[in-house]
């Protein structure tokens, strides 16, 4: 599935709950599936700056593809890596450099976090994006 399908898919799934108290459930519920991150690279160097609480990312070059794994201390920003990673991980540096990002806004994610929250999730997308742009020179 390209970035976009997977936006759209998670965008469908949150228009399917009738207020955000269910959102916020199905945030923790993504955060339980997210594809953890080993301990080894729990360090400082993958903790994303900006975030209130702590949230470790981790990428992979698997052959042109990035991999993503992730883990943070608190639940709901477990849940906002989560869908990022969702949509994200497994696709090519060049697509996710280029990708857009209105899905979170779709979903109403952004105006329904508190600022520090909704600071980290640009701090969050920033890093991945950083990721895309470090393998993508290593591919060129």
């Amino acid at each position: 599935m390209t970035i976009q399908e997977i936006q759209q898919e998670i965008v469908e799934e949150f228009s399917m709950f009738d207020d955000w108290m269910q959102r916020y459930e199905y945030m923790i519920e993504l955060g339980k599936s997210l594809p953890l991150i080993e301990d080894e690279y729990k360090t400082d160097d993958n903790l994303i700056k900006g975030c209130q609480s702590k949230v470790w990312v981790h990428a992979s070059l698997e052959g042109d593809k990035i991999a993503f794994t992730a883990d943070s201390d608190a639940i709901i920003t477990k849940g906002i890596i989560a869908i990022l990673i969702r949509a994200f991980s497994n696709q090519k540096p060049k697509d996710i450099i280029e990708a857009n990002t209105d899905f979170i806004d779709e979903i109403g994610l952004k105006e329904h976090l508190s600022p520090t929250r909704a600071n980290g999730l640009v701090s969050m997308i920033k890093q991945l994006k950083m990721y895309a742009i470090a393998y993508q020179t290593q591919l060129n």
